[in-house]
């Protein structure tokens, strides 16, 4: 085993071991491929080393749970499905159950609980409320305890409410603060727990089980004890609702399609032996024989006999077939009962409707000698002696016709070959050699292509559950990114009303106002700026204060400036300065110029710059003016 194999092993068995969380079901391929973006968010090479940060950090198992327990739900997924499960299964499960009988209903891998509260809209449109409450219980299962929890509050967004059909919102949810709550009084008709599909008991009697999307995860074995203990959960009738990517290909003998392109599935009870043999539909039918004593010793020795036998009831509906029977005609325990013109072997290897209606007038045996048949996939063509037999009661009354196929192929073959051996001894021996080594080559071909096809059909269906758990999985980061997009507009929302704030004060302060950072870089310079010296924000903002073609003379005030900014971050408190310098304003006039200088705090009181505020001062009429521009 390679090296990187069986690191992997290791790291399920540890899952296992420390967290009850067997995961060695589960389809490897996806396992792998949900455990390998944690190792490349966290610059891991291998599981190994994974599986020492997992040791060392057990917050990561969470993060590692939730990436393998892939919760991708909502309400009426597929709307198409659900609307074809109101439609036809829905109707005759209730009509099964009677009026007032409850009804049990499981959600297995419910996921944070859109599917079963889907499933109790549903069930209350069809009963009303009142009648809802009374009979309805569902169960919903998932392995994920923070989905669990999610689904036991039963909060949801209005985004995820969006796909509701209309009307239901304001029917089944009431609108709180952080969200739209599932209806209390229905609520308590949905019971949420823990459940391994893989080791825990099934809930049992259920009339309806839900489960889509939750086989695809498991590998064909497990998924092959899952489908088993479904079919034990299920009372009889009970139905089965699966995902769109998930079929049943295998297990035609435990539950039989309703509609096979929605994956909607009715459970095939197992009648006993007794009643499999004995049992007749359809009108017309003979009234029921006396008990006969040994019915099960009977029953068991026409089923292994070894000529293939059936019996037609008086309606000339099928009443019994027995095991060699089955085999030899395909025949099941749904064929009893179907009208025998309506099956194969009516017709197949010979005419029979015509020979049985007339035993039925004549009541005497009719036998029919060397009957071939070449069946599909078999190497030679079997030959029947079929005998066609009146059955009456004690009393001569015809109750049904027997029809019984002695399969003579060996003793036609054995004549054959007498014959030709007769004629030709040596020959004849090279010749049935040489055809047995064919017959051999040629039934172990079949058997290999048979092989390969149920292995092709086992990977196209491995490929499609694939590719649908990729989808998820691609939906899943889809709602991550979703929510990070509605944080970022938030926050950028937030970012927009701070900025047309500042501008508002800003532009609403009447003096010249100039915000500078700690390299002296003009961050805000107000439109009382733009009035006193000329220059638009656009100009200023950015460059640096000593750069600006303006009449301030700015080597006056630079030392108070820093001094500002380092007395504001020593005292931690609002250090002002008040400068009086002469400068030339826009118009190129001599003006005082009175520059209050305040430090810029943030959050952590460390200066982050200065902010100037600057007015015209009147001039003093002692001091010598400035002398004009000649312009």
């Amino acid at each position: 085993m390679p090296d990187d194999e069986r690191e992997f092993d290791d790291l399920l068995l540890m899952l296992k071991e420390t967290r009850g969380f067997d995961f060695t079901g589960y389809k490897r391929t996806t396992l792998m491929r949900r455990i390998s973006r944690r190792l490349e968010a966290l610059k891991l090479h291998n599981y190994g080393e994974y599986r020492d940060y997992l040791e060392l950090e057990p917050e990561e198992f969470n993060l590692l749970f939730d990436s393998l327990l892939i919760n991708v739900t909502a309400f009426f997924r597929d709307p198409a499905a659900w609307q074809t499960l109101r439609e036809s299964v829905i109707p005759s499960l209730l009509a099964s159950k009677g009026p007032g009988a409850g009804i049990r209903v499981w959600s297995a891998g419910c996921a944070t609980g859109e599917e079963a509260y889907t499933l109790a809209m549903v069930l209350a449109e069809e009963l009303g409320v009142d009648e809802f409450r009374e009979r309805v219980k569902i169960y919903a299962t998932d392995l994920d305890q923070k989905a669990l929890q999610t689904a036991r509050t039963a909060v949801y967004s209005e985004r995820q409410l969006a796909e509701l059909p209309d009307g239901m919102r304001d029917t089944y949810f009431e609108a709180g603060e952080i969200g739209y709550a599932f209806r209390r009084d229905l609520r308590r008709q949905l019971i949420f727990g823990r459940n391994d599909l893989t080791r825990d008991a099934p809930i049992s009697r259920v009339d309806l089980l839900l489960a889509r999307n939750t086989l695809m995860y498991f590998n064909g074995e497990t998924q092959l004890s899952i489908v088993r203990r479904f079919h034990f959960a299920l009372a009889d009738p009970g139905y089965l609702f699966l995902g769109k990517a998930e079929m049943l290909l295998n297990h035609g003998d435990r539950f039989e399609p309703v509609n096979l392109r929605m994956r909607l599935f009715k459970k095939i009870g197992a009648p006993p032996a007794a009643d499999r043999t004995t049992w007749a539909s359809g009108a017309g039918a003979a009234p029921a024989r006396p008990y006969v004593r040994h019915t099960a010793l009977q029953a068991a020795a026409l089923a292994s006999g070894p000529v293939a036998q059936i019996a037609l009831d008086r309606s000339r509906n099928l009443a019994l077939a027995n095991t060699r029977a089955e085999l030899l005609f395909n025949l099941n325990a749904r064929d009893i009962g179907r009208p025998f013109q309506d099956l194969e072997v009516s017709y197949r290897p010979v005419e029979l409707r015509s020979v049985i209606e007339q035993v039925e007038v004549d009541l005497r045996v009719a036998e029919l000698q060397d009957v071939a048949w070449h069946r599909p996939n078999a190497p030679e063509t079997s030959f029947f002696d079929i005998a066609v037999v009146p059955l009456t009661d004690p009393g001569g009354e015809l109750v049904g016709v027997g029809v019984n196929f002695h399969d003579v192929t060996r003793y036609r073959q054995l004549r054959d070959r007498l014959e030709q051996t007769n004629r030709e001894l040596e020959h004849a021996y090279e010749e049935l050699q040489s055809t047995n080594e064919e017959l051999e080559t040629t039934n172990e071909e079949l058997q290999s292509t048979n092989e390969e096809l149920e292995t092709t059909n086992e990977e196209l269906q491995s490929t499609n559950e694939e590719l649908e758990t990729m989808n998820e999985e691609l939906q899943s980061t889809n709602d991550e990114l979703q929510q990070i997009n509605d944080t970022l507009n938030a926050r950028s929302d937030e970012l927009r009303r701070a900025t047309v704030l500042v501008s508002s004060v800003v532009r609403s302060l009447g003096d010249a106002v100039a915000v500078v950072d700690t390299e002296l870089r003009v961050l805000v310079w107000s439109p009382g700026a733009e009035e006193l010296w000329g220059l638009r924000a656009d100009e200023a903002i950015g460059c640096r204060l000593a750069a600006l073609d303006i009449g301030l003379p700015f080597e006056e005030i630079l030392s108070r400036m820093q001094t500002t900014m380092q007395e504001g971050a020593a005292s931690g408190n609002g250090h002002r300065e008040t400068v009086v310098v002469d400068g030339v304003n826009r118009r190129g006039r001599p003006a005082r110029i009175g520059v209050e200088l305040s430090p810029l705090h943030a959050d952590d009181q460390e200066p982050h710059g200065v902010i100037m505020v600057m007015n015209l001062l009147p001039q003093d009429p002692d001091r010598q003016a400035l002398p004009q521009d000649p312009g």
